[in-house]
């Protein structure tokens, strides 16, 4: 294949990988998204293999690789429920890290094979700089997606494991990692023991970033290790001269920074801590204190009553929804306010759920009408005239806390106003704290009714009542 006619297929891949993009920042046209997507990455990979010459087996392996690869992805994807879909993006961002940490270290050990090496056979002085990153980066990204899959997947705690002096500890690693990198570009690639040590660092560089960030701050790391992965990507991509990795590993760094620019507007957080790891640091002393108040505790009847005869409901789910797999039940129930001419809406905090777009999913999986969600900033006026906010496993995202307690860790923090509201009917199974761990005053407040119990039996029963 020519190189020309390779650079024109990558750039077509580049523009797919780019409408992917486009796609997928809205429900209506997120599965035309994933087309694109596919399709982009399908191009690149036919492209890269006719693009190099290689020999027979080398074309053997890497189809098997393929194969192999695709197959596993394939199966995880069916089988992996929506509830653990957050840890699942972690793991395999973790796997795109570990990607990047094995290019760099073939690109070192084979400069040739890559066109890296220089006239007298050291590695180009450039190069051994994009692959000093590369692997730093991508390790990084292995490492600290792995902590994050433990703590979404329970296997460790979510709450913050604060080190002693973690931030010096960090700059110290950091420093010694630039360290490294002079002496390996110094030696042009002989001092291959400073691109071990530059990629153990890294590993656990990852470790002290991301172990001291709480559960409930998760949904920003996530979104901050796929920028991680798409920046080891680029660099990489400059190593290899090829256009799609490099393309990619942009289109994928600079949208995942900018989601968690978002998110950390969406979570009163500071975008410099999210990357240097220093946030997430939410006492336990609020859940601690347990329950303050009386709660005052309704039935589905009550919920059933009150609903039917309202004029404008609107619903906020979260990730207790999530894990009762609720959003049918909700649905159906929503239907049946809507024939009664009940005016029906949905409302969405931006980081509902473990993972951005986790409730937008689950709705449009229950074919819930995309014209009734609505994102905080769209519909948080509406509560002041609604006479039912129906909560449903959303805990910290509608706490009042965030807005009348400067103490509280929330505080700042910008939530749904559920209790503007003439009623709020709280779905939970608890009073106790949300995954930030502080409590919620909106439990003990005259307006409010939890109905206490599992989410998706509830709605259940709520439609009974109402049939």
């Amino acid at each position: 294949m020519s190189a020309n006619l390779a650079a024109l297929l990558y750039l077509g891949s580049g523009i797919l990988f780019i409408m992917a993009l486009r796609g997928l920042s809205s429900p209506e046209t997120a599965r035309q998204g994933n087309f694109y997507g596919m399709a982009g990455m399908a191009i690149a990979i036919v492209t890269t293999l006719f693009a190099v010459n290689l020999d027979f087996m080398s074309i053997l392996l890497i189809i098997g690789g393929v194969a192999i690869g695709g197959a596993a992805g394939a199966v995880i994807a069916k089988r992996i429920p929506m509830t653990a879909m957050p840890q699942l993006v972690a793991a395999f961002h973790s796997l795109v890290g570990m990607a990047a940490v094995l290019v760099a270290a073939a690109a070192l050990y084979a400069p040739e094979a890559f066109h890296i090496a220089g006239p007298l056979g050291n590695l180009k002085t450039l190069s051994l700089l994009e692959l000093s990153l590369g692997t730093a980066i991508g390790a990084i990204t292995f490492s600290g997606s792995v902590i994050a899959f433990a703590k979404l997947n329970g296997n460790m705690s979510g709450a913050p494991i604060l080190l002693p002096a973690r931030h010096l500890i960090n700059i110290g690693l950091g420093v010694f990692i630039l360290v490294m990198m002079a002496f390996l570009m110094a030696s042009g690639g002989d001092a291959k023991l400073a691109f071990w040590l530059i990629t153990i660092t890294a590993f656990i560089v990852g470790v002290t970033l991301i172990i001291p960030i709480g559960g409930a701050d998760m949904p920003v790391v996530v979104s901050m290790l796929n920028s991680y992965s798409g920046w080891a990507a680029a660099a990489l991509g400059f190593t290899l001269e090829n256009t799609a990795l490099l393309v990619t590993g942009a289109l994928v760094g600079s949208s995942g920074a900018i989601l968690s620019y978002i998110m950390c507007k969406g979570m009163n957080r500071s975008f410099v801590s999210v990357i240097l790891g220093g946030f997430g640091e939410t006492g336990d002393a609020a859940a601690a204190a347990g329950p303050q108040g009386t709660a005052k505790q309704g039935s589905a009847e009550d919920a059933a009553f009150v609903m039917k005869n309202a004029g404008k409901v609107i619903i906020v789910p979260g990730y207790g929804m999530a894990v009762a797999q609720a959003q049918h039940a909700l649905k159906e129930m929503a239907d049946i306010l809507k024939e009664e001419g009940v005016d029906v809406a949905y409302a969405i905090h931006p980081v509902a759920g473990r993972m951005p777009g986790h409730m937008n999913v689950l709705l449009a999986e229950a074919q819930v009408p995309y014209d009734e969600v609505f994102e905080l900033e769209d519909i948080n006026s509406d509560f002041a005239n609604a006479d039912v906010a129906f909560v449903i496993g959303a805990n910290d995202v509608t706490n009042p806390a965030a807005e009348d307690d400067p103490s509280s860790p929330i505080y700042g923090m910008p939530v749904l106003q559920v209790w503007k509201a003439r009623t709020v009917f709280f779905v939970k199974r608890s009073l106790g704290s949300g995954y930030a761990g502080v409590e919620n005053p909106l439990f003990f407040r005259d307006n409010t009714m939890m109905l206490l119990g599992d989410a998706k039996k509830m709605a259940e029963s709520i439609v009974k009542s109402l049939e």
